[in-house]
């Protein structure tokens, strides 16, 4: 029997056999569905805190937006209504401005340097500046390299994006750089890219291999050509009033735990990749690489506006200075 107790989603389990007790149950959110790599890898953060804390806290995830979509989960989860939330940068641009950083196309020169940039002082300080918005930075997820799509033909220079409507996500800086690349950028719901790519109402759109092959857009966009304009991860972060209504030493234990599911959640997701990439080769998509250095030519209007000075723009020279 579950009960919650307040916005903080504080309970008492009771297993049936009464073997123990558990005084914590950590409401997770998800958009992605149950099986993805974010997904599984919260859950094997749950198991961590079980054996960790002897059954006094545990986690549920509520995969395939069951509780919102990111910018509600995200509004509920400062409100202490949701104890902890894996989102994407992208809604969080605006509310974290150190979120920009990564965000920025072409700053990550591999999946690598990437997760090198996460996972080190970098990443810590990002982290960090969740506090501030009632949010506790805990860790940085894949959320892999996202590359075009099209029904045309493969892209080779940013000439070939000109006049195409590419479908962006609902952001400033997605909007931005297909501007700078002189397509036409055209925000659209997610689950209308299939039948916008059918009828022809857009030409392409950009995501990673997984997302290409789940949405089945590779049935109808034949050309994958891999640009990795953007390498932007997704972030878990917990309810600030849920942290602060732990033990010092409980604190230490989830941020730990929630750590070591980042190794957990990458080997989940570079087997998801490559499964999606033979998946789609298989189907016939003609893949293409890109000389991508025409294309980062054309950034620096957006690096200038988003991260063109402060802490921004010494974190960006930070990460540009890496081998």
């Amino acid at each position: 029997m579950l009960k919650l107790l307040g916005a903080t989603a504080l309970g008492l389990v009771l297993a049936a056999n009464g073997a123990f007790a558990q005084d914590m149950v950590l409401r997770s959110a998800d958009t992605h569905p149950d099986g993805y790599p974010t997904v599984e890898a919260v859950k094997y953060m749950g198991e961590l805190l079980k054996e960790r804390t002897k059954g006094r806290i545990g986690v549920e995830v509520f995969a395939s937006h069951q509780l919102g979509e990111e910018k509600e989960t995200i509004e509920q989860t400062r409100f202490g209504v949701i104890d902890m939330n894996r989102v994407n940068m992208a809604p969080l641009n605006n509310l974290v401005p150190e979120t920009i950083v990564p965000s920025l196309p072409y700053i990550f020169k591999s999946k690598e340097q990437m997760r090198e940039v996460m996972d080190g002082e970098i990443g810590d300080e990002i982290l960090k500046a969740f506090e501030p918005h009632d949010l506790i930075g805990l860790a940085f997820y894949d959320s892999g390299s996202r590359s075009f799509y099209n029904t045309k033909k493969p892209i080779t220079s940013p000439d070939d994006l000109k006049g195409m409507k590419i479908r962006v996500q609902q952001s400033d800086l997605f909007i931005d750089l297909m501007n700078a690349l002189g397509a036409n950028a055209t925000p659209m719901a997610y689950g209308e890219v299939y039948s916008g790519l059918q009828t022809g109402l857009i030409d392409g759109a950009e995501n990673n291999w997984p997302s290409y092959e789940s949405s089945k857009h590779y049935e109808v966009a034949k050309y994958y050509s891999l640009d990795g304009h953007s390498m932007a991860p997704e972030v878990l972060v917990m309810a600030k009033s849920t942290w602060d209504n732990l033990a010092p030493e409980d604190q230490k234990i989830v941020r730990q735990a929630a750590k070591d599911s980042v190794k957990k959640m990458h080997e989940l997701w570079d087997a998801e990749e490559e499964k999606a990439h033979q998946i789609v080769t298989e189907a016939g998509v003609k893949v293409n690489e890109v000389d991508t250095a025409p294309f980062v030519e054309k950034m620096q209007p957006i690096y200038d506006k988003y991260a063109g000075s402060g802490n921004l723009k010494d974190m960006v020279a930070r990460i540009q200075a890496m081998n």
